[in-house]
């Protein structure tokens, strides 16, 4: 399950965040796209960078002042030939974006 945490990017860090490179589009509200926790750093995807393999995210904790911050991609796909990959960063904590998908799908109704 995704954590539940939303946040409003500032009116200067969507400035700052359009100027980079190949950042064309910045949505002003982002989830936390980490699995459900409420301890720690929050994350929401901003945007790819460009640059092969690292992406934008809005980072914050709490009530504390977000910041931007460039990551590099997880490398980290699902077992098997047609793994999907995790939609995340290079070490993040707890599940892989496809973990999650998989405790969402309930092959019993």
């Amino acid at each position: 399950m995704r954590c539940v945490h939303w946040r409003r990017v500032s009116p200067d860090l969507l400035r700052e965040a359009r100027e980079k490179p190949a950042v064309d589009h910045v949505d002003r509200v982002v989830q936390c796209q980490l699995s459900a926790h409420e301890d720690g750093d929050h994350f929401g995807l901003l945007s790819d960078t460009g640059s092969y393999g690292t992406a934008l995210w809005l980072r914050w904790h709490g009530t504390d002042e977000a910041e931007l911050v460039v990551l590099p991609d997880c490398p980290v796909a699902a077992p098997g030939p047609d793994g999907e990959g995790c939609c995340l960063f290079a070490g993040h904590a707890k599940q892989h974006t496809w973990e999650d998908a998989l405790e969402e799908v309930s092959c019993t109704s």
